[in-house]
């Protein structure tokens, strides 16, 4: 499968099966695009009528960009086969009962009251709680039990907002250190939090013990204050702004995720990304938003164009601080052209319900934290194990040749089928396709690949 797009000045074309990446002038790309159309002499007569007026092409170039191409194909570089699909499932058979990383939700409670909230301002549908340590200890201990010879665990202290119940979250990781040399791993931590009760002592806690903080911010003030604000009404922008300066600081720059939120009220987030960086943030994300059908929020069909554009032109902004050497990270636009991950892993997905899974501050267990507080999707408790196997096969057979709608999508060793919470709340089914999703998808991974592009070649001057 081909796939073929200009970005950015260039002609891009992937041959999506062998994972291979060609920058080609004019004459290239369109002999690729008419390849496969008819036999060699009518691609080549099709291609010379086409550059007849052009001086500097010749028959002879035209000849020797069809051989080229031809070689190409015969190293498995380009039309290279699908010959994945029995692969499909072989990696999580491999690694079943093997559990990587844990979401755990120490506080169902929140001190803002934004109004996309997913998890219903931290309540996830259900009661206000916190995590006790207890609870805690044990869905550790949970993770080391089921973690088999994996030695690198990951845990990430979610919400709600975590730092509502910080205590524990010192205790928990100071029991993780305390155990890791005897058990053989080694945990890596994340802290997802709002800012509004940071402080020296929890950046002093972070700066030594999380290897990722996540920081909640909408970019412009008047888009974050519309949404994130306390239980008076009061928006936050003004608080905690300083405060993730502060931290970012303390921590060099590195070790963290501006992540914002876009929605039908901001879908030219290009504009909340520069703000970020007015500020002195350059490891961002903008999330689209998760929301309900039909709410307010919820972006449309309308917003579409806008969004589409505004990945286009945070690439040209990327490549543009590149050249002034100012560079900065955009999450979705993270891609390794020469070492991504393995076949297995792309065609696998990103492990919900199986290798990852989240906790609740009961100890429930959930394929994910977007799917907390449905009943349907509990797997168990970290007391007594995993009991909804039916559920947990589900996601054992979701990959990206579970899903139908995948089967001629150029993205789809890109994505792996996408994520099966979108896929769920769109379809009803977690091996459906989230079509909006995909859309934005497929879009940023061209504009990822266009900035690498751009990156690569410089390197190469």
């Amino acid at each position: 499968m081909i796939h073929q797009y200009k970005s950015n000045g260039y002609n891009i074309v992937l041959d999506i099966c062998s994972g291979s990446v060609h920058v080609v002038d004019d004459v290239a790309y369109d002999v690729i695009a008419a390849y496969e159309s008819g036999d060699k002499e009518q691609v080549l007569n099709s291609i010379k009528d086409k550059y007849k007026d052009r001086e500097d092409i010749t028959a002879d170039d035209v000849n020797e960009c069809y051989e080229q191409v031809t070689a190409l194909k015969e190293k498995g570089k380009l039309f290279s086969p699908d010959t994945f699909a029995p692969m499909a499932g072989k990696l999580k058979e491999k690694t079943a009962g093997v559990v990587k990383a844990l979401c755990l939700h120490v506080a169902h409670t929140c001190n803002l009251n934004c109004a996309y909230c997913f998890a219903s301002q931290g309540k996830y549908h259900g009661d206000r709680a916190v995590m006790s340590f207890e609870v805690g200890k044990r869905a550790l201990d949970f993770l080391v039990e089921n973690s088999g010879t994996r030695r690198n665990l990951e845990v990430d202290f979610f919400g709600g907002e975590p730092l509502m119940n910080f205590d524990v979250v010192k205790k928990l990781v100071s029991y993780a250190r305390s155990i890791e040399k005897e058990k053989g791993k080694n945990f890596r931590f994340t802290l997802t939090t709002n800012g509004v009760l940071i402080d020296d002592d929890v950046i002093e806690f972070a700066n030594k013990e999380m290897s990722n903080v996540v920081l909640s911010l909408d970019g412009r003030e008047e888009v974050h204050d519309r949404y994130r604000v306390d239980y008076n009404g009061k928006g936050s922008w003004e608080k905690i702004v300083p405060k993730f300066q502060k931290l970012v600081k303390a921590r060099n720059g590195k070790g963290y995720y501006m992540r914002g939120t876009f929605t039908h009220q901001n879908p030219d987030f290009l504009e909340d990304i520069k703000v970020m960086l007015d500020l002195g943030f350059n490891e961002l994300s903008m999330e689209p938003v998760v929301c309900q059908k039909g709410d307010v929020n919820e972006l449309t069909e309308d917003d579409l164009p806008v969004v589409l554009e505004q990945y286009e032109k945070l690439a040209e902004l990327m490549i543009e601080k590149d050249n002034e050497g100012k560079p900065f990270t955009f999450y979705h636009y993270m891609i390794d052209l020469t070492g991504g991950p393995c076949i297995y892993k792309r065609i696998s997905g990103c492990g919900s319900g199986t290798e990852y899974m989240a906790v609740t501050p009961w100890g429930d267990l959930y394929p994910c934290h977007q799917f907390v507080g449905e009943e349907k999707f509990k797997l168990g408790d970290v007391f007594n194990g995993i009991n909804n196997t039916a559920i947990q096969k589900e996601f054992m057979d979701c990959n990206v040749y579970a899903r139908k709608d995948c089967k001629d999508c150029w993205a789809k060793l890109y994505c792996s089928g996408g994520c099966a919470a979108n896929a769920y709340h769109s379809t009803g089914s977690v091996t459906g396709v989230y079509e909006y999703g995909c859309k934005l998808f497929r879009k940023r991974m061209e504009c990822a690949i266009a900035v690498a592009v751009s990156r690569t070649l410089k390197g190469k001057k």
